[in-house]
Formats: structure tokens, C-alpha cells, sequence
């Protein structure tokens, strides 16, 4: 498979580095033993996804799409087989080494926004460069920044419970990306969304992509996974079909990247 096109310099993700592919996957396996038996949620997977790509990954239940999303965010090991991630070879390494990764080279968007619900905006997006030790001043500067980018520039001091569902999910993404992370994993990012606020994440993650960010979105519904530019879909642990397609529109809505 043919990687995507570069990244561009302004981008706010990582920077650019020798890696010509942020996620090269091959010959993945992932076993689980229940019991007697044993479960093959992955098959011998074979993937590349280059700079700059905005991927969905599809499938239904019991299709290994979300043991392929916790192998490429490094939350779990391969039983065999090989991951690089921005070059780096992940499937080998111990906890605390695939926790440095996770905080280093990917920003987690969820469906459940995992924000914490007592801390402000501003405190939520910081917590990434926290437990980097970057300095108060700074995360600080920078969370604030992010926020503004996303469209919320007026809400920093607003807790979870004072947004709506479309803010709390502009504040998890711009968490996500306060570290400036080569990849963005979103899981059902629009799951807890109506079709509007839908609308202008997506709107956003299209931003984002048109800047550089390469993106990696799971999701169920056909709908959301039309605004990818390319489109895998699992069955039964393996790659069943690689597609790529004009990417559906999205109207503009207030607010976004700057």
C-alpha cells in the first residue's frame, strides 16, 4: 500500500522527521486466551498508513477494529508481528516504555470525552504536558493556545458539566493534541453527539487533516467514516477491503484551527 502524501510544515502535530509512514503494521496477531479456548482477534494484519493520511477504520462487532485501534494508540502488545510507530518498533516494548510513546506520539479522542469532571478546560487540556514536566508557565500558555484553536478561547475556565457536548469533545481534542503528536486516534469521537454537533467535530478533524495532522478514526457508522479519505474495514481479524474515495463535505461551522 502506497503511503499518503507528506506533511506540511505548518501542521499542528509532530514535526516532521526521517519516518516517511507514521504507522507501518505487519504480519499482526493478537490472541486471547479464555479458558480452554483461544480467541484470534487479529490475523496476520499488513498495514501501512502514511503522513498526512486521514483513515477510518471499520467493522463489526467482533471484527478485532477495536484490538487494532488499542495496538496502534499502544495500550496493549501484539501476541506476533511488527508495529512501528513514527519509526519507532513498539510491539517489544514494557509498560512504562509504551506509556512514554502513548504521551509522545499520540492524542487520544474518545467517545466518553474522559475529561475530568471537577478541573476547567484549561486544566484539562494541560494535564498531557504534566506528566511531560513541562513547566507551569508554559503548558499553561500553550493549553490556553489550543483551546483557542479549537474555538475555545471563551470557555477556559468552564468545567465539563458548564459545556455542551460539542465543547467537551473540542476540549478532548485539543487535549489530544497539546503534545503535538505525529498520530490523532479518535474512538467513535461522535458516538455521544447528535447530527449537528456531529457535524462540526467532523468539521474540525477535516481542519486538522487540511493542516498536516494525520488522523486514524474508528467508528461504526458509515457515515462518519465518508469524511476519510480512505477507508479499511475488518472482518474476522483480517483486512477485508482498502478503499480510498473523495472524502464527504462538511459545511463550515464558527470556530476551528487556526
Amino acid at each position: 500500500m502506497t503511503a499518503g502524501a507528506g506533511a506540511r510544515a505548518d501542521r499542528p502535530g509532530a514535526m516532521l522527521d526521517a519516518a516517511p509512514d507514521v504507522i507501518r503494521i505487519s504480519g499482526l496477531t493478537k490472541d486471547y486466551v479464555l479458558g480452554a479456548e483461544t480467541v484470534h482477534a487479529l490475523r496476520g494484519v499488513d498495514l501501512v498508513i502514511g503522513r498526512n493520511e486521514y483513515v477510518a477504520i471499520m467493522g463489526p462487532s467482533g471484527s478485532g477494529k477495536s484490538t487494532l485501534m488499542n495496538l496502534i494508540g499502544c495500550l496493549d502488545t501484539p501476541t506476533d508481528g511488527e508495529y512501528r510507530l513514527n519509526g519507532k518498533a513498539t510491539a517489544r516494548m514494557k509498560d512504562d516504555e509504551l506509556a512514554r510513546i502513548r504521551n509522545e506520539e499520540v492524542g487520544f479522542v474518545f467517545q466518553t470525552f474522559n475529561l475530568l469532571p471537577r478541573a476547567s478546560s484549561l486544566h484539562n487540556v494541560e494535564l498531557p504536558l504534566i506528566y511531560a514536566g513541562v513547566p507551569a508557565r508554559e503548558r499553561r500558555q500553550r493549553a490556553a493556545e489550543m483551546l483557542t484553536a479549537v474555538g475555545l478561547g471563551d470557555r477556559m475556565d468552564h468545567k465539563p458539566s458548564e459545556l455542551s457536548g460539542g465543547q467537551r469533545q473540542r476540549v478532548a481534542v485539543a487535549r489530544a493534541l497539546i503534545n503535538r503528536p505525529s498520530l490523532l486516534l479518535a474512538d467513535e469521537p461522535t458516538g455521544n453527539l447528535d447530527s449537528q454537533t456531529s457535524a462540526e467535530i467532523m468539521n474540525l478533524f477535516e481542519q486538522l487533516h487540511a493542516r498536516g495532522q494525520t488522523i486514524v478514526l474508528v467508528t461504526h457508522e458509515h457515515d462518519i467514516a465518508e469524511h476519510a479519505e480512505r477507508r479499511i474495514i475488518l472482518r474476522d481479524g483480517m483486512i477485508e477491503r482498502d478503499e480510498r474515495g473523495r472524502p464527504k463535505p462538511v459545511a463550515a461551522f464558527g470556530g476551528g484551527v487556526n
